[in-house]
């Protein structure tokens, strides 16, 4: 019993993690109607920044931190501009195949500038292991990603209800003319959500190189997948469904490996989607849009 706790703790840890990139996935699609795959590199980029922040620049935790969320925030927005932005009219497919090529233009940039080779990536988290007993251990690194992910949760849903920016994201989500004929200026709160999105990568890449203790330019590629299965399963464009999709996809991720098999734990991973799919189309909470005509 103890051993299943313990493995269930780690995959909500694990999924939480899933669920902060989901999020960035889920409210640029939300409310932009994109879907950015180079999201997952974005993640490797901001386990690269705090890693050479502490590494080649001697800056404390707290800084090199600072440093890998507003490079990924930058990163995102100039992603936004120069990529995304001249599409903004264009048909899903070229937006797709744009989002593919950024996401191996930095896979690729990391590559050769950095080299394949994984590098250590020292823990940021210093909370030590919580021994219960000799059966249940948590990992410093599972609490903190719970309590960071359900507070960025409940900061970002009030930063949208209440909010005037979030309400101009909530009016752009519905109808980007609409919202233009009120005044909004579509384009500064799409560069906004792309920012927000990317800074959440940011900090789920510091989580995940923390929680893995390694970083190489293919550290986003699966947890990307993982992340935007997360957000379909839960219903892409809500924000709630981000998280409780990231969660059980971690839930079922790990509890697959202790008691199945680690060799199978990512193709029952991709199965529960199809199931879910299957049965409910729209995601857990996602819900029907009649598109207008």
């Amino acid at each position: 019993m103890n051993s299943f706790i313990s493995y269930l703790i780690s995959g909500i840890g694990l999924g939480s993690i899933y669920a902060l990139i989901a999020l960035g996935y889920t409210m640029v699609y939300g409310i932009a109607k994109m879907l950015n795959f180079a999201h997952g590199d974005v993640i490797m980029v901001g386990g690269y920044a705090v890693f050479l922040s502490i590494s080649s620049l001697n800056c404390p935790v707290w800084l090199s931190i600072i440093i890998g969320i507003v490079v990924c925030t930058v990163l995102g927005v100039v992603i936004e501009r120069v990529a995304y932005k001249p599409l903004r009219n264009a048909s899903s497919l070229s937006v797709l195949i744009t989002a593919i090529g950024v996401s191996y233009l930095l896979q690729n940039l990391a590559l050769n500038i950095l080299g394949s080779n994984a590098r250590t990536f020292k823990s940021v988290v210093s909370l030590k292991t919580i021994e219960i007993n000799s059966q249940l251990k948590i990992s410093g690194e599972a609490v903190v990603t719970i309590i960071v992910t359900v507070v960025i949760m409940v900061a970002l849903t009030l930063f949208i209800n209440k909010t005037k920016t979030g309400m101009a994201m909530q009016a752009v989500s519905e109808d980007k003319g609409a919202a233009q004929l009120m005044g909004i200026n579509v384009n500064k709160t799409i560069s906004i959500v792309f920012a927000i999105g990317s800074g959440l990568a940011a900090v789920a890449g510091i989580l995940l190189c923390s929680t893995f203790t390694q970083v190489s330019p293919y550290t986003g590629s699966m947890p990307g997948i993982k992340a935007f299965i997360a957000a379909v399963f839960g219903g892409i464009g809500s924000i709630p469904g981000a998280m409780i999709g990231g969660i059980l996809l971690g839930i079922i991720e790990n509890l697959s490996k202790a008691y199945i098999s680690t060799q199978v734990a990512d193709a029952i991973v991709f199965a529960s989607l199809i199931i879910v799919l299957i049965l409910k189309p729209t995601g857990l909470l996602g819900k029907k849009i009649n598109e207008k005509v």
